[in-house]
């Protein structure tokens, strides 16, 4: 297992006549490998205690974790069948006063997860591990935080007591306390685990891993060993798959060198978008008593015409690639309410019928929009943090301005060659990004949109939520990088046209915290809205702007969904 926080120590010697330093390497356990040869003598082989659960015997109790040891080994074994994607957002933090930890800057990992023999990540995005003099950040090391423990974890390494029942979201759990053997060398985990009450699969860790290297300086030994909570999801019937952890270390300014950081690592992509293709070929199709008429030959294409099909086709390769590669999410509610948002500019524009503008969300976190065609694509990450339907207008109107307008550059993409582009290739390969000139130009479409829509007396607070992101792009300048498109253009009649920015009022919200509104399924990659309850805010420390922030899922049971009866008419659309 390779490092997830490699620090690099400078260590003045305490013995007398010495005054040099030492740099030395510190792996935690996100770092090493657990799976390790140990010798016979370095283990403790006496039978762990264990405490009863209630109406229970301490046999029972003992069969109970042999159930979750076996369990957990055969899940990490599934987990193996599986390339998901996986992306890690990391803030470097620091304190204020006034709005506690706030961003100071911020890195960006994107890329495929390999479960194969040690634990790799193949990039998807020219970000590397990023790194101080002191300290670096490896995507291994934050993939290696949704397991226990990959190799060993069974009695002989591990201790476990029962804490009690506990329900997560629908889900009823065992709680047990976990933590390393005596004796036991290497690598180890130490914190509490959930266990679903059927099957007795873990569904969620707490905790951290304990060091391989223990410093006889007592100042150095609890300071880089680095927390986590991490969370499983019930994607088919006997099936948990790692989706999303949390990691934070939130370190005193008097200890030097001691990164502090919040980070929110999502994985998704399990479904191999090319066997949901392949199984629409093996669904029953009803052919229709009357014959099909093939519409597509009934008169010649003007050469307008058959260049607005060639760019349609282009689109659609796009989409189909992005789709397929685990980047875009699928049609689905969000949307519906995106589109909603769009027609309502539209109609008040009188837009042309022949324009058939349409939206679909990138899963990336990164905040960015652009266009393909007529669709207008929008980051899971921009729609995250707008805080309203008026924002969120204002940032539409300045693509469906960009979607109108043609981009022969695009035009290439109807060459289906061109696209056979592996999932790490995609993001190096294709850029979707407009130029200045052409930023500004759409800036000035976009206003006239928007003034003539259901949206001109509140595009204040689009220009608060510009103000907001303006004052912090300078920390977080990895989560405004586009991965595909561009960058929020800061409009000058947007901002011109909100309040002053004023911080400390906890009733002006400029912008949302990173995760308040949509939730991926990280089987079928679709998005959907959170159904979080309002809570109000008690100061200005609530407010958060684009700062990461814990996530609590609500856990659900897989219910299969009983297959629908054939639909005569859809089966005739999918034959024409």
């Amino acid at each position: 297992m390779r490092a997830h926080l490699s620090i690099r120590m400078i260590l003045l010697a305490a013995l007398v006549g010495w005054a040099c330093f030492f740099r030395q390497t510190l792996h935690v356990v996100q770092g090493q490998e657990i799976a390790a040869p140990k010798p016979a003598n370095t283990v403790d082989r006496t039978k762990p205690s264990s405490d009863e659960l209630p109406g229970r015997s301490a046999t029972k109790m003992d069969e109970i974790i042999d159930r979750v040891i076996k369990r957990e080994h055969d899940e990490v074994a599934a987990f193996d069948l599986y390339s998901p994607i996986i992306e890690t957002y990391i803030q470097e933090v620091k304190f204020k006063q006034a709005f506690g930890t706030v961003p100071k800057s911020d890195y960006y990992f994107l890329g495929q997860a390999d479960f194969r023999g040690r634990l790799k990540v193949r990039t998807m995005t020219d970000n590397g591990k990023k790194r101080s003099f002191l300290w670096s950040f490896e995507p291994a090391g934050f993939l290696q935080m949704i397991f226990v423990d990959r190799g060993e974890f069974d009695k002989l390494h591990y201790r476990f007591k029962y804490s009690g029942r506990e329900f997560l979201g629908e889900v009823r759990c065992l709680v047990f306390d976990v933590s390393p053997a005596p004796k036991v060398r290497g690598p180890r985990f130490v914190g509490r685990i959930w266990v679903e009450d059927q099957d007795f699969t873990v569904v969620r860790i707490n905790g951290r891993y304990t060091p391989t290297i223990h410093f006889s300086l007592k100042t150095f030994e609890d300071e880089y060993y680095l927390h986590f909570d991490s969370w499983r999801t019930n994607v088919k019937s006997g099936l948990w798959l790692p989706s999303y952890v949390y990691s934070q270390e939130i370190n005193p300014a008097t200890r030097f060198g001691n990164p502090s950081y919040k980070s929110s690592t999502h994985l998704w992509g399990y479904k191999l978008k090319q066997g949901s293709r392949e199984e629409e070929l093996s669904r029953l199709l009803v052919e229709s008593a009357n014959p099909v008429k093939d519409e597509s030959s009934q008169h010649d294409r003007s050469p307008l015409e058959a260049q607005r099909e060639w760019r349609h086709e282009a689109e659609n390769n796009v989409l189909d690639l992005l789709e397929r590669d685990g980047l875009l999410a699928p049609r689905g509610e969000v949307d519906k309410l995106l589109n909603t948002v769009v027609n309502n500019i539209e109609v008040t524009n009188n837009f042309d019928e022949q324009i058939d503008l349409r939206c679909r969300v990138l899963l990336t976190s990164s905040l960015e929009m652009f266009s393909v065609g007529n669709t207008i694509v929008v980051s899971r990450g921009l729609i995250d943090v707008v805080p309203n339907e008026e924002t969120l207008a204002a940032l539409l109107a300045h693509g469906m301005a960009d979607a109108i307008l043609p981009k022969p550059n695009q035009d290439q993409y109807a060459f289906s060659d061109i696209l056979r582009l592996t999932p790490t290739e995609v993001l190096k390969r294709l850029s979707f990004e407009e130029g200045k000139a052409e930023a500004a130009e759409n800036s000035e479409k976009a206003m006239e949109l928007l003034k003539k829509s259901p949206y001109a007396s509140k595009l204040g607070s689009a220009g608060l939520f510009l103000e907001q992101l303006q004052s912090q792009a300078k920390e977080l300048k990895q989560l405004i990088s586009p991965q595909l498109g561009n960058e929020i253009f800061f409009a000058t009649q947007l901002r011109q046209a909100g309040p002053a920015l004023e911080p400390g009022n906890k009733q002006q919200i400029g912008a949302l915290p990173i995760g308040s509104r949509l939730k991926i399924d990280p089987w079928s990659d679709g998005v959907s809205l959170m159904k979080s309850k309002p809570m109000g805010l008690v100061s200005a420390r609530d407010k958060m702007p684009f700062e990461v922030t814990p996530l609590v899922p609500y856990l659900t049971r897989y219910v299969e969904v009983a297959a629908a009866p054939a639909d005569p008419d859809a089966a005739i659309a999918f034959n024409q």
